[in-house]
């Protein structure tokens, strides 16, 4: 059947779905617009599956706050392009109202919100049919706390939340959620950090440390015998070099011998307390570098976020935090 523009162009509103597309459903159904929408959404299935192996790398972070509950999700998509489309934003906005209204615990429970469509999941489905591109709730994060407060970038790619024990002074709580925000924390503090990533980075530390203290004895043996280290440091080097007249075969093999011979002599006498020490060190470094209240505060490097919290507030402490980012940190 024939269908009129202003008929399409009244179904292009209620989907946003493109021109072509409202008149092949509208013909489709007969101008029945009920029938037409759910041919409209079928399509989005269709788009949907097809494009389900596709990298959905760009989209909006948004992140917001009610006081005791505060909770970020990442809308994705394929392109800039989509990402900053209206109804992209508002579907990523309309998603973050159901979120504050009902307070999911995790992402499946994000998905099955109720909305006109059935679902977010089937909201999702059916504007993929509108952009052709492949959609995603790519992460969701709550958290609760006797007060919360948000941080959205101003690129919508990054976003923070953080809960604290108690309430204090705006600017205060703002300026650890740009904290968070910037030099992205993996933990509140030492005592948070999974003691299996304890363990990991205590025998990172330890196997790095070995190998240092091996390498400077080399290095100082090698200097003793008059050989420059850095002629010598890798097999390539020294066959370069040799090319080069900068070392003659006796020195070459002079310095391969040295290296072999003083690193196991070193490897196996290596002060075990002293190792353990310098590894600590290391593992105590990692902590004020990546838990949030042992970080140095990003407006004042004399002083860490814990001691910022205390001197604006005695007693004031964060008990939670999340972060998303879309780009790569």
């Amino acid at each position: 059947m024939a269908v009129s523009i202003a008929d399409i162009k009244k179904l292009r509103e209620m989907t946003g779905a493109g021109m072509s597309d409202c008149k092949k459903a509208l013909e489709t159904s007969n101008g029945d617009f009920e029938a037409a929408v759910a041919e409209i959404r079928k399509k989005g299935q269709a788009v949907a599956a097809k494009r389900e192996a596709r990298e959905a790398s760009e989209g909006v972070v948004i992140a917001r706050t009610d006081g005791k509950f505060a909770a970020i999700i990442a809308l994705k998509c394929e392109t800039d392009f989509v990402a900053g489309n209206e109804r992209f934003v508002g579907l990523a906005n309309k998603i973050m109202d159901l979120v504050m209204a009902n307070k999911p615990a995790n992402l499946d429970e994000v998905l099955a919100l109720p909305t006109e469509d059935g679902t977010v999941k089937d909201s999702i489905t059916a504007q993929i049919g509108v952009t052709g591109e492949k959609m995603e709730v790519g992460a969701y994060e709550s958290i609760n706390g006797e007060v919360t407060v948000a941080y959205n970038h101003f690129n919508n790619k990054l976003s923070a939340i953080v809960a604290f024990n108690e309430n204090g002074k705006a600017e205060v709580l703002k300026d650890v959620a740009l904290q968070v925000a910037a030099m992205n924390p993996v933990a509140l503090d030492a005592d948070s950090v999974p003691q299996s990533v304890k363990d990991t980075e205590l025998a990172v530390a330890i196997e790095k440390t070995k190998q240092e203290q091996v390498a400077k004895a080399v290095e100082a043996a090698l200097k003793k015998a008059g050989l420059n280290p850095n002629l010598v440091d890798s097999e390539d080097h020294i066959a370069s070099n040799m090319e080069k007249g900068w070392l003659t075969q006796e020195e070459a093999d002079k310095a391969r011998s040295i290296k072999e011979t003083v690193a196991a002599e070193k490897a196996a006498n290596l002060p075990e307390a002293m190792v353990q020490n310098i590894a600590k060190g290391r593992l105590n470094k990692f902590f004020k570098e990546n838990c949030l209240l042992e970080q140095e505060f990003i407006n004042d490097a004399k002083i860490n976020v814990h001691q910022y919290l205390e001197n604006a507030q005695k007693g004031l402490t964060v008990t939670a935090f999340k972060r998303i980012n879309l780009n790569q940190d």
